[in-house]
């Protein structure tokens, strides 16, 4: 469920912003969203789709060739020391010191940032503590694991107490255990902070739980943007998905002739996906049984934001 928030304005917008790299290739195209002050906000989509270049440039790191930003309403491009005063980004790659304690880090980077000595030495006891670090905060980097260095570097983003943190790809390389570890400490800033969360991931599962709203990127466009619960919706409450031996699209011709499949149905190679919206899951799965159509297994099951995806572009999301 989205948070309700006093803020009226955005604490992101971005109206058609593009980028063109050298040589013609056009990483993002036209791209608009507004995020509102203390929404988590997901851009979903495999890798290369343009997430990664979107938050550079939100992050003044990447020029963009067309359009506009504003964070807490400073222009990205007009106005960059501004717009990063007011947010944070933790990269895929490592940014922390590992010759340096826990501790170490994260002072310096609040002097960095020009946070008083006081309050840095408060804020800073209180992320170790939160972020499950205080026990390690003396040891050097190097000694820490994978999930350990990345906690850090989540709190070291918000030792200046930004307004928008960027998140790319916070949980890309971690074991599944260490990754359910993080998705819980990134849901617990909700609770403890009203920091608006940009989110960019290729997993479903950190879309589901994590974000208030989606937005869909495939190659380089938004296909899509609306809550996880409403994206789903679109496809009904129920898919039937067969395994079809021979020609899938003549199959999904005849179920649609048939009145069984509309428009949302797809295939992707040889199978095809028929969301259900008149019939039961089981009536459904009778009907098109009754049909001459030769499949390798037939079955229902809920839609999912991967779904979504292949739907609206012929592509699988999940890597």
């Amino acid at each position: 469920m989205q948070r309700r928030t006093k803020e009226t304005s955005p604490a992101v917008d971005v109206t058609g912003l593009s980028k063109t790299y050298a040589g013609g290739v056009e990483a993002v195209k036209d791209v608009s969203f507004t995020v509102a002050p203390g929404e988590v906000f997901g851009l979903l989509g495999p890798n290369g789709a343009g997430k990664s270049t979107t938050v550079g440039m939100l992050t003044t790191t990447v020029l963009p060739t067309g359009g506009s930003a504003r964070l807490m309403g400073h222009d990205v491009t007009d106005d960059p020391l501004a717009a990063r005063a007011v947010s944070a980004v933790v990269f895929q790659d490592a940014a922390v010191d590992r010759s340096l304690t826990g501790r170490r880090n994260l002072e310096i980077h609040a002097r960095l940032w020009g946070v008083a000595a006081p309050a840095a030495s408060q804020v800073i006891d209180e992320l170790l503590d939160g972020f499950g670090l205080a026990e390690i905060a003396g040891r050097g980097v190097d000694s820490y694991s994978g999930g350990q260095r990345r906690r850090l570097e989540i709190a070291r983003a918000l030792v200046s107490r930004p307004h928008v943190l960027f998140l790319d790809e916070p949980t890309v390389g971690l074991d599944p255990r260490i990754r359910f570890e993080l998705l819980d400490l990134i849901a617990g800033l909700r609770a403890r902070s009203e920091t608006t969360v940009v989110l960019t991931t290729h997993y479903l599962d950190e879309a589901e739980r994590l974000c208030d709203r989606v937005a869909i990127v495939h190659e380089g466009r938004i296909v899509a943007l609306d809550t996880p619960a409403n994206l789903r919706a679109g496809l009904g409450a129920h898919l039937v998905e067969l395994r079809v031996d021979g020609n899938a699209s003549r199959a999904l011709a005849k179920l649609r002739a048939e009145g069984l499949a509309g428009d949302d149905a797809f295939t992707v190679g040889a199978t095809l996906t028929v969301p259900v919206h008149d019939l039961t899951p089981r009536q459904a799965v009778a009907a098109i049984a009754e049909l001459d159509i030769a499949t390798g297994g037939i079955s229902a099951r809920p839609p999912t934001l991967d779904d979504v995806y292949l739907r609206l572009t012929g592509d699988r999301l999940a890597a």
